[in-house]
């Protein structure tokens, strides 16, 4: 990989009053899962089409998350496992 995206905890938040704790791209109303959701099925010229608001780091930053996040979850698992 050329570089590192920038760490998505500057642009990743959680908040129990914004879309009840689901994490947000910071400043927006709009969750990683959305994000990741639209990707899914768009390319990500669609996406932020759709979501003027974001911006390419936003996207990077949602992605980075799931990134994480999935590495967490299997690294949870192999302890369990233990």
């Amino acid at each position: 990989m050329a570089h590192e995206p920038e760490h998505y905890q500057h642009r990743i938040t959680q908040d129990p009053e914004i879309m009840v704790g689901k994490p947000v791209v910071k400043g927006t109303r709009i969750p990683v899962e959305r994000v990741l959701a639209h990707l899914e099925e768009n390319d990500r010229a669609d996406l932020l089409e759709a979501f003027p608001e974001l911006t390419d780091e936003d996207v990077r930053a949602c992605l980075a998350y799931a990134r994480i996040a999935v590495e967490r979850q299997r690294t949870a698992a192999v302890w369990l496992r233990w």
